[in-house]
């Protein structure tokens, strides 16, 4: 026997003070009828097997509120064999962590704003893998794809600037280990969800996303940054920002454009960053949900328990039906003839 909520036994304690209750009640009440009574007319004025009903009567209560109890444990027993088959999409998520995440046109700065949009996306996958990917000049494998969402939020945790020595933004080596992660060659349920501010520096990214695109990967681009330009803070540790060789302060912008083109080549789309789950939703649930096909991804035996709440429930309207029909009055005696 199995118990889908034992912690419901520990209500079991509070018969205690309901059985010495009710024995109180039941020795108070005995005690007023012979004070109003006395001993001489009690046997007359009282059936000698009310109070043996009365008792009756009490346990079966105590048994109704039992059983009541016992069922709230959820008992389980007897089991049969079920299949499960699991479908969903491939989804690496291809996080830009280059300096220029640093920037702070959007607070906290880009890159815990792609966290957090990562983490948001993470509460929406409906039995889907994923898996992160983490670029700079070049990039990695960060988390391989897996269905245990909650290590994919400590892989998460672990990502920063700090992660790639390899400073600058690569987006074309970023879509080939990411293509790479995908770890089949099935040209079905891919897809890319690219997070960066644009800014590729080595002029590869079209090239990657068309080859992405022939092997049946979707890329889909979030936008994270500002069309003005934010400075990036100076890591070196003399506060400030940082500054070319000319003494001018580097700005740091969106790159829309290129982010758009990469998610045309291969029938993706492109967002940019908003407050909110909006820019996910639109992603997730309006493209990659709708629009590329699910396959299985997991498949196992399982033990599924039967529920028997259901008996001990009867077991308690038996005793509260039982405990009603019983009467504590005298019968009625039938007239001798």
């Amino acid at each position: 026997m199995r118990f889908g909520a034992p912690g419901y036994f520990y209500l079991l304690w509070s018969l205690i003070p309901v059985i010495f209750f009710m024995v109180w009640g039941m020795r108070k009440k005995h005690q007023l009828t012979l004070k109003f009574c006395g001993n001489p007319l009690l046997p007359k004025l009282v059936h000698p097997g009310v109070e043996k009903r009365h008792h009756s009567k009490t346990v079966f209560i105590v048994l109704a509120v039992l059983f009541i109890m016992l069922s709230l444990t959820q008992p389980r027993w007897g089991y049969q064999w079920e299949d499960l088959h699991q479908r969903g999409v491939d989804i690496i998520v291809a996080l830009d962590v280059s300096s220029s995440m640093l920037a702070e046109d959007i607070k906290p700065n880009r890159l815990e704003r792609a966290k957090r949009k990562i983490s948001d996306l993470l509460d929406m996958l409906e039995g889907d893998r994923i898996g992160l990917v983490a670029f700079a000049g070049t990039s990695f494998v960060q988390c391989p794809l897996t269905l245990d969402y909650g290590a994919a939020r400590i892989f998460l945790s672990a990502i920063d600037t700090q992660l790639i020595p390899v400073q600058g933004t690569a987006i074309g080596n970023a879509i080939q280990t990411s293509v790479k992660a995908f770890r089949t060659q099935e040209k079905k349920s891919k897809a890319l969800i690219l997070i960066t501010d644009g800014e590729d520096q080595t002029g590869k990214a079209h090239a990657a996303a068309k080859s992405a695109g022939e092997q049946g990967v979707k890329i889909y681009t979030i936008g994270i940054g500002g069309k003005i330009g934010a400075p990036l803070p100076d890591l070196s540790g003399n506060g400030g920002f940082r500054k070319n060789q000319q003494g001018e302060v580097i700005l740091s912008k969106l790159d829309e454009t290129t982010l758009q083109q990469i998610a045309l080549e291969t029938g993706g789309s492109y967002v940019r960053s908003v407050t909110g789950d909006i820019d996910l939703k639109t992603i997730y649930q309006d493209q990659i949900k709708k629009h590329i096909e699910k396959k299985e991804l997991k498949s196992e035996r399982r033990k599924i328990w039967q529920e028997r709440f259901q008996w001990f429930i009867f077991v308690a309207l038996i005793s509260l039906v039982i405990e009603t029909c019983l009467s504590e009055r005298k019968p009625l005696e039938k007239p001798k003839i």
